[in-house]
């Protein structure tokens, strides 16, 4: 078979071809890297002392050093929105921060951020007209965007991915709370719409003007919104359908009115019974199929949607990675490989960021058997 480019063989992937091999992506997107500490201890492995630099301040997620990226056989690289103009997050003596929504996270030791202060917990409708929403338009998201993925299209191979904010259920449960939210979701459905409409509003805004920037030059297109648990959906199906489906298809309807980038969309947990909704509202990949939730067996997955949705994930983070020897791990990735790669349609990546607990031979243990066993052989 020829040797294809990364960002060929991604794209084969997504098209369900076969490519000459299994794409890799590690550090493509603010979902599929390392975080903080799992980072700096590859470095130190590989003998790399470049200053670390992050996507997202919350969850700690790293830009990879082209070095490291290289040396892990990724076909991705990401491309990100910039910080507002004229704001900087406001830090606390205890660590915590507030961001631009008003919305207080805190990081227990050895834990990850989470939303502990939400300015609309006790909010009406009447409170979302006078909330002081974000500009989506401010210059400082969009600045150099064009030029970064103009260079990352023209001057590399790479398949370039566009990571966006999170959608409107993330930035809802933030600003509310996620016990009220799922709460509104039954008792106060007038409320929780209006919310949901007013964060989309902005995400949507937002959204065209960065594609308006880069659309042409941008391959995969990644925004998260979870809507699973690790046992079951987030909410009933009829629920899903009827308040969070149609909000999702616009936001994928924009994406692709905007740009020919594939469609990559974040779930974490058990979504399989929501796959079917999701294949009809245009998303083409899905990420990070969470093996370790309920329903989610990858090649149950392959055998009922492979031919229909293309899965980006699938290495265990939660025991495998982890725990396991750098055996186990090459045994998890054949696995993988073996059950979603026939006929194009995977993606190689761990099950969202790999954690500060997984040891650096284990992150090259995933890469290199990756790359060793997803070579296709005619």
């Amino acid at each position: 078979m020829t040797t294809m480019t990364s960002r060929q063989r991604v794209l084969a992937a997504l098209n369900h071809q076969q490519p000459d091999r299994v794409p890799i992506d590690i550090g493509g997107s603010s979902v599929s890297t390392l975080i903080g500490q799992a980072y700096e201890r590859l470095k130190t492995h590989l003998g790399i002392a470049e200053e670390t630099q992050y996507m997202k301040r919350k969850s700690r997620s790293v830009i990879l050093a082209e070095a490291i990226a290289e040396r892990l056989h990724a076909d991705t690289r990401p491309l990100n929105p910039g910080d507002p103009d004229g704001w900087q997050d406001m830090f606390f003596s205890d660590g915590s921060f507030q961001d631009e929504w008003g919305v207080t996270w805190s990081k227990p030791e050895g834990g990850h951020y989470n939303p502990t202060g939400n300015p609309l917990r006790d909010g009406t409708l009447a409170d979302l007209d006078r909330f002081h929403w974000p500009d989506p338009l401010n210059p400082g998201r969009t600045r150099g965007l064009r030029e970064q993925a103009r260079k990352l299209h023209e001057e590399t191979d790479f398949a370039v991915v566009l990571s966006l904010p999170v959608g409107f259920v993330h930035q809802s449960q933030y600003l509310r709370g996620y016990e009220n939210y799922l709460v509104d979701l039954i008792l106060n459905p007038e409320f929780v719409q209006a919310l949901m409409d007013r964060t989309l509003d902005l995400w949507l805004k937002l959204t065209a003007a960065i594609l308006d920037e880069v659309g042409p030059c941008v391959d995969v297109v990644m925004f998260g919104d979870d809507v699973a648990f690790h046992d079951r959906p987030m909410v009933d199906p009829q629920r899903y359908r009827k308040m969070i489906k149609p909000r999702h298809a616009q936001m994928v309807e924009l994406i692709k009115r905007k740009s020919p980038a594939r469609v990559l969309y974040h779930c974490c947990g058990a979504v399989k019974s929501l796959i079917p909704d999701f294949i009809e509202i245009g998303v083409d990949a899905l990420n990070p199929v969470q093996v370790s939730s309920a329903g989610m067996d990858t090649a149950e997955l392959k055998a009922r949607f492979g031919d229909k949705i293309c899965f980006w994930g699938g290495i265990d983070t939660s025991r495998v990675l982890p725990n396991g020897s750098a055996k186990d791990v090459r045994a998890e990735v054949q696995r993988r490989i073996r059950d979603l790669a026939p006929g194009g349609g995977y993606v190689v990546a761990s099950v969202h960021n790999i954690q500060e607990d997984v040891p650096p031979e284990n992150i090259l243990a995933m890469a290199d058997a990756a790359y060793e066993l997803g070579l296709v052989t005619e």
